[in-house]
């Protein structure tokens, strides 16, 4: 696993930029919903430390991560939000519905970024074990979410210093 031995949720505060002023959208999952939920908290968290106001937090929910893309276009289009995570769980199932669902997503998010010039960040656990989306989501591996946050944080930053 990639992440063995390293804590996603380490990272340096002062390479963080402020989130003050920035209006952004989080889109999760309800599948899942013990992992989509902590991977949220942690991103909400990580957030409001770095000065995103919580009035400028705009959240959805979609039933599953296959939603996530049309989602967070939704927010971009009729929100006019800075950036987007969207926040989902995939588990290795018996049939290759985990294949297609987290091709399927992560095209859709990579497609989004293209099409808005603003950052979606893909925070979409694809496990093969609910302990893997456990160890990833809050547990020994520290929580993706707060990582995606400070992934976004940082791609408002580029966006904003050359759209001025």
């Amino acid at each position: 696993m990639a992440t063995a031995g390293k804590d996603l949720s380490s990272y340096h505060t002062a390479s963080v930029p402020g989130g003050s002023g920035l209006r952004l959208g989080l889109v999760t999952s309800e599948w899942n919903p013990e992992i989509t939920g902590a991977l949220r908290d942690g991103a909400v968290e990580t957030l409001l430390k770095h000065g995103v106001a919580l009035n400028l937090l705009l959240e959805e929910r979609v039933p599953g991560s296959f939603e996530l893309p049309l989602g967070a276009q939704t927010l971009l289009e009729h929100r006019d939000v800075d950036g987007v995570i969207c926040i989902g769980s995939v588990v290795r199932g018996e049939t290759p519905h985990f294949d297609y669902v987290c091709q399927a997503v992560a095209s859709g998010i990579m497609d989004l970024n293209i099409k808005h010039g603003k950052p979606v960040i893909f925070c979409v656990l694809t496990d093969d074990t609910m302990e893997q989306a456990r160890d990833r989501s809050g547990g020994r591996h520290g929580n993706k979410g707060v990582d995606c946050a400070v992934a976004l944080l940082k791609m408002c930053a580029l966006t904003r210093k050359y759209r001025g």
